[in-house]
């Protein structure tokens, strides 16, 4: 009898449905590129399944796009710059949107120019057109890097363009010179056939810039729910980015399997790019992965009030959570 009633409890687990996992609709800042490939990479390597989620990735439309999403609910967590957060939720205080782990360390925000239009330096913009989309994170912190540098704003002729156009108009001469991340443009143009040696990348970073770059960000009114959750998936991410480290063509098939039309060996030089120069920073092996110093926080803030006059005190806490990161932060190596 008590060998029937094991086997039947046995046949009742295997029959039973899987514990659900939580879904964790994942909104992106920018394309399927080299440097989102991490994020597919955790999904394929089963590093978010592991955590008890459910992962589905989309795409955005530049470093501000992913804030309404999540500030709406309309997606839990997503990718966006901080800087863009900090201002959106001075304008929308109520908003219950924060950022939960720092990915970018060293912001890729950049002006790209070319050398044979006169670009080699910051006082070069002075007298000349700047492509600049209206949404771009980059061109967002462009007026703290003009101060930071002694650029006369009013010298510089600004001319919006589209994401679509940006790096077009470049290749082409109709701009001297475009706002975007470095990753981004500069690889965008040596495929439009700009030589390599003709481009000029200005870091804004290497410039006096002490603004953090892209984070994670996350619904708050979630996040309070699901605390697990939001763990879990930071765990993920964590994971995700050492395992692209440890194997950056694996990462690269899990994009092209997304993105199928993608250049596997641009979308590689990508993503090392994204990797050496913006996450692996010094700060980072020391300290651990997804958190910030608050020291350097402080500083961004009172940057950003040179050139932003904000409607109410700002406060860190409001932009950066640090208590659903993993204990004790990740090691990537």
């Amino acid at each position: 009898m008590i060998h029937k009633t094991l086997a039947f409890l046995g046949a009742a687990l295997l029959a039973a449905p899987a514990l659900a996992q939580t879904s964790m609709p994942f909104a992106l800042d920018w394309k399927f590129e080299g440097p989102s490939a991490p994020y597919f990479l955790a999904i394929d390597n089963g590093s978010f399944e592991e955590q008890g989620l459910t992962v589905e990735i989309a795409e955005g439309n530049g470093s501000l796009d992913a804030i309404p999403k999540v500030a709406t609910g309309a997606y839990p967590i997503g990718f966006a710059d901080i800087n863009s957060l900090m201002r959106f939720l001075d304008q929308n205080p109520s908003a219950p949107v924060t950022a939960v782990m720092m990915v970018y360390d060293k912001p890729p925000s950049a002006v790209v120019g070319r050398a044979s239009l006169g670009i080699t330096e910051p006082s070069d913009l002075e007298g000349r057109i700047l492509g600049a989309p209206p949404p771009d994170g980059a061109w967002a912190q462009f007026p703290i890097f003009a101060a930071e540098t002694g650029l006369d704003m009013d010298a510089i002729t600004v001319e919006p363009v589209g994401f679509p156009t940006r790096e077009p108009m470049l290749a082409e001469g109709q701009v001297a010179a475009v706002t975007g991340f470095s990753f981004s443009s500069t690889l965008n143009l040596i495929r439009l056939g700009v030589p390599e040696d003709d481009l000029t990348v200005l870091l804004m970073a290497d410039y006096g810039v002490d603004l953090y770059g892209n984070a994670i960000i996350v619904n708050t009114d979630f996040a309070a729910e699901n605390p697990e959750a939001v763990t879990g998936f930071l765990t993920a991410v964590a994971s995700g980015w050492q395992a692209a480290i440890d194997d950056p063509d694996a990462a690269i098939a899990s994009l092209i399997e997304r993105n199928p039309a993608a250049d596997a060996e641009l979308e590689k030089e990508r993503l090392m790019m994204a990797i050496e120069a913006n996450v692996m920073t010094p700060y980072v092996t020391e300290t651990g992965f997804g958190g910030i110093d608050d020291a350097r926080m402080a500083s961004a803030i009172e940057q950003t009030a040179t050139v932003y006059e904000f409607q109410s005190e700002p406060d860190a806490a409001l932009y950066f959570d640090p208590q659903y990161l993993p204990s004790p932060l990740p090691t990537l190596e």
